[in-house]
């Protein structure tokens, strides 16, 4: 089992003791039981940007050292995918945090949210991602300009 299956393992274990918790306490401690996992949420997520700093950083001063020469793009395949992943594993219980407390606005604001982190975790692993893209106008017919 990798260190990520075994942190999605205790998120998940903590999500089903949070969730145990409400049902036995009930209503009145729901709000702080919330804030208690959110916590966790918190500094798991904290703990994966430090992370991913402190290799930024090792990367930029190996750069200086060697005089400007970049090495190879950071961000492979198996980084965005394992975004992707994580995003949609912490979009369960927040999903179900926000519809429970607001109904379907808490879980609209919650989407857009998670839809907002993957649209910028996309233009920072593609710059050019959504540079030039502009309606083309004057012809008979519309379409998006690449």
């Amino acid at each position: 089992m990798t260190g990520m299956d075994a942190r999605d393992t205790e998120l998940k274990k903590e999500l089903n003791a949070t969730l145990q918790a409400r049902r036995e306490l009930g209503d009145e401690y729901e709000s702080a039981l919330v804030d208690s996992f959110m916590e966790k949420v918190d500094q798991r997520i904290d703990g994966a940007v430090e992370r991913r700093m402190r290799r930024q950083l090792a990367e930029q001063q190996m750069v200086a050292a060697r005089g400007g020469r970049s090495p190879k793009p950071t961000d492979s395949f198996g980084e965005r995918f394992g975004f992707g992943i994580v995003t949609l594993v912490v979009a369960i219980p927040l999903s179900a945090i926000g519809g429970g407390i607001a109904n379907l606005s808490g879980l609209l604001v919650t989407w857009i949210g998670i839809v907002g982190v993957n649209v910028v975790q996309a233009a920072r692993t593609n710059p050019g991602l959504f540079r030039g893209w502009r309606r083309k106008s004057g012809k008979s017919e519309d379409r998006w300009e690449d």
